[in-house]
């Protein structure tokens, strides 16, 4: 009887079981069949989605593509071939303003070095393109897009390397982009985590990666990734970053890696030849004044783009067929843009008190811009000073402090001053002095010194000056000209302004100026300086009484 329960209570409990196995396996085939319909709905939906797509931006499509498509740089271009290009690349550091170039030269780059005699860079090179400020790790280390992570057995997802203990490592940027080109834009805003750490690529040329779950001795660990942990991960690439930072704001230590390029803003006539470029690709007709006022108020190729594609759209929303002026005024209207700064001389004229001086102003691009002087005898003492467009006073950043001082276009008014005084018999203390600087731009740094002197000159002693002159130079209160910075930026500025001849430093000058299609004569004095614009001999300048 006890033997005929025990079988009962079996034959129940394997019923039971038996039907939960049933229920279990229904349930599965259940949610399998649910997936699969989810799936194939979500499949069809973006399938759907991909059918969708709107006409390619203006802008993507007139994307550089040869080097010829490159407008405005090609001292930039050429810089950049030649680090490159050649036998041994170089890492490279590319300066510039948005919108002008610096992506799509680097892509052309690599493809011309690709078929370049002795380039080390494949056929198949790669070549890849980061952001650094969307670029974001954990500090953890659970993921790092730029340098690669190793993804251990304990974090979700691990799979079936994670239920064999077996931590698994994951290339980053640096490995994708072996044998060919990284790119990180605006590379100035790397976290300095990473920053430390790509240096550290840099100069292994490989990734090493770490994890508390590996062991050299565990047999169940795949030989691939016992390879990645013992050699590492390969990472030989040239790197190419480029920001809108100055190059004191980036880290010493990338910036000795690297040769660094500087690409100009784009001028008056670059935008005009991407305007013509445009129209002529897109078959858009446009007035000359419509399209002379895109160069007036564009510095980029994108704003180029951007402001033609508006007027375009505009002419078809009106029904019209031709972009004309009034068009491109409501287009800067409407997008608040501002007329840029350029200035044409006319080298027939000439005039008393004002010179042009010559400014480098954003990252290296030369600069046009008016001193002018007035110089009031007031028959006694009590004279006066004023300079307006300069800046005053400037922080001071040191390593372990910051501070304050009087800013360098200050100081060197005020060696102008006593060179009037002890050179030339000035006495100050009788004029009212006005110096004021006219592109609306605030001025500093000690170049302005010559230029300042060649004004004050002309004002107190009504001596004209030529308009077909443009100087540039520092002045020490001993009368020597000193050298400065940006010259051959500031040549090429006069250059465009209709300039004729520029006066620069003697330490300064350069073989490669002669080269230029302008004038360019150094000076090492101011009484030099004196001679060549006013034709005053040097004796009789240096003799002369206020009164003479």
């Amino acid at each position: 009887m006890l033997e005929k329960l025990m079988i009962g209570v079996q034959l129940v409990f394997t019923c039971v079981i038996g039907m939960y196995f049933l229920l279990q396996l229904k349930s599965q085939t259940t949610t399998k069949a649910n997936i699969y319909t989810e799936s194939s709905r979500k499949l069809e939906k973006m399938r759907a989605l991909r059918a969708i797509s709107l006409t390619e931006p203006l802008s993507e499509r007139l994307r550089p593509k040869e080097e010829k498509d490159i407008i405005g740089q090609e001292e930039g271009m050429k810089a950049l071939k030649i680090a490159l290009c050649g036998p041994n690349p170089q890492h490279v550091l590319i300066y510039g303003n948005p919108g002008i170039g610096k992506t799509a030269a680097a892509r052309i780059a690599l493809e011309i070095a690709k078929y370049s005699p002795g380039s080390p860079f494949a056929l198949n090179a790669k070549f890849i393109e980061l952001d650094a400020t969307t670029l974001r790790f954990d500090e953890r280390s659970i993921a790092d897009p730029l340098i690669g992570s190793v993804h251990d057995p304990i974090y979700q997802g691990a799979g079936a390397y994670g239920q064999a203990g077996v931590p698994q490592p994951k290339p980053g940027a640096v490995t994708k982009a072996h044998g060919g080109i990284l790119f990180i834009d605006e590379i100035g805003e790397l976290h300095g985590v990473q920053m430390n750490k790509l240096l550290k690529v840099l100069e292994d040329r490989k990734v090493f990666l770490e994890s508390a779950y590996y062991s050299e001795e565990d047999e169940n660990i795949p030989k691939d990734i016992h390879d990645v942990f013992r050699n590492g991960l390969p990472a030989d690439f040239r790197l190419v970053g480029a920001t809108t930072k100055r190059p004191e704001d980036l880290p010493p230590a990338l910036r000795s890696r690297c040769m660094e390029i500087f690409f100009k803003d784009l001028s008056y006539n670059d935008i005009l030849s991407i305007v013509d470029h445009t129209v002529a690709k897109e078959d858009i007709e446009i007035e000359n004044e419509a399209r002379t006022l895109i160069g007036e108020y564009c510095e980029n190729g994108r704003d180029t783009v951007n402001m033609l594609q508006t007027a375009y759209s505009l002419v078809k929303l009106d029904g019209k067929m031709k972009i004309c002026a009034k068009d491109v005024e409501w287009v800067v209207k409407a997008g608040h843009y501002h007329k840029r700064y350029s200035k044409k001389v006319d080298a027939a004229k000439a005039s008393i008190g004002k010179v042009n001086g010559l400014a480098v102003t954003g990252l290296n691009t030369g600069l046009l811009l008016d001193i002018e002087a007035i110089a009031f005898h007031m028959k006694q003492k009590g004279g006066k000073l004023k300079i307006t467009g300069i800046i005053e006073q400037e922080d001071l950043k040191m390593r372990s402090s910051t501070g304050k001082r009087k800013s360098m276009a200050a100081n060197s008014m005020e060696n102008v001053l006593t060179i009037l005084e002890m050179r030339y018999n000035v006495n100050i203390d009788e004029y009212l002095l006005h110096v004021n600087f006219t592109s609306g731009l605030p001025v500093d740094g000690p170049s302005a010194g010559l230029a300042i002197l060649c004004a004050l000159y002309s004002a107190i002693f009504n001596k004209v000056i030529p308009n077909e002159v443009a100087i540039t130079g520092e002045v020490s209160i001993q009368g020597l000209v000193c050298p400065v910075g940006g010259v051959y930026e500031k040549i090429m500025a006069a250059q465009e302004a209709g300039v004729k001849k520029v006066i620069i430093p003697k330490d300064n000058m350069q073989e490669l100026f002669k080269e230029i299609d302008i004038d360019v004569i150094p000076v090492e004095t101011v009484e030099e300086m004196i001679t060549y614009v006013f034709g005053e001999n040097i004796i009789d300048v240096a003799n002369r009484a206020i009164h003479a």
